[in-house]
């Protein structure tokens, strides 16, 4: 059923402060899935902070218009689904990757990320993404990395000072350097 022109306005209302608001976008064939399987998925996206919404191709390109999503309009052909990734960038992916998996009629046909499009084959790439929790945690342990390792260092020279074994490999390592500086001088003189 064809909608009026204030009924298509008002998609275009609707979805337009999701796309300027996402982090990324997915665009994806649903040509061939249930109504059970689009309510599940439905279902996902509420719990993975994703907008998701069935919008004719035409609309759909008017509300991306002036956002970082206006790259996707040349490529949105067919009948697609789009999420936007509202909470973190790899939301989106996810969501449509692990919903692809489970269900061969999900299709992802475009990927948009900081105002570039790509081919649904990427889709894998942004589902790989770290959330904002992940990310946190990956900065925190290459921060925490150097220190331990500092910690480390020093507990196994208190251990060799303790030990006794410190200062004869101190002494060696001197006995050799200066080895090395004579033998340098010689070859200076020559």
């Amino acid at each position: 059923m064809a909608l009026a022109l204030d009924g298509k306005k008002a998609v275009v209302e609707e979805v337009a402060p999701y796309a300027a608001k996402a982090h990324s976008a997915v665009a994806a064939e649903y040509r061939g899935l249930t109504v059970a399987d689009l309510t599940a998925l439905r279902t996902v996206a509420r719990e993975t902070g994703v907008y998701l919404r069935v919008v004719k191709n035409t609309l759909a390109k008017r509300a991306v218009a002036g956002t970082q999503f206006e790259c996707m309009q040349d490529k949105m052909v067919g009948p697609l689904i789009l999420a936007f990734s509202m909470e973190d960038p790899g939301s989106a992916g996810r969501l449509i990757n692990d919903f692809a998996k489970k269900n061969d009629k999900l299709v992802a046909k475009i990927v948009s990320i900081d105002g570039s499009a790509y081919d649904g084959s990427e889709l894998a790439r942004l589902a790989s993404l770290p959330t904002r929790d992940q990310g946190i945690s990956l900065i925190m342990a290459l921060m925490l990395a150097p220190v331990e390792k500092l910690a480390r260092t020093l507990l196994a020279l208190k251990e060799l000072r303790d030990s006794g074994e410190a200062e004869p490999a101190v002494s060696e390592a001197s006995t050799e350097s200066e080895a090395e500086g004579s033998a340098d001088t010689e070859a200076t003189e020559d």
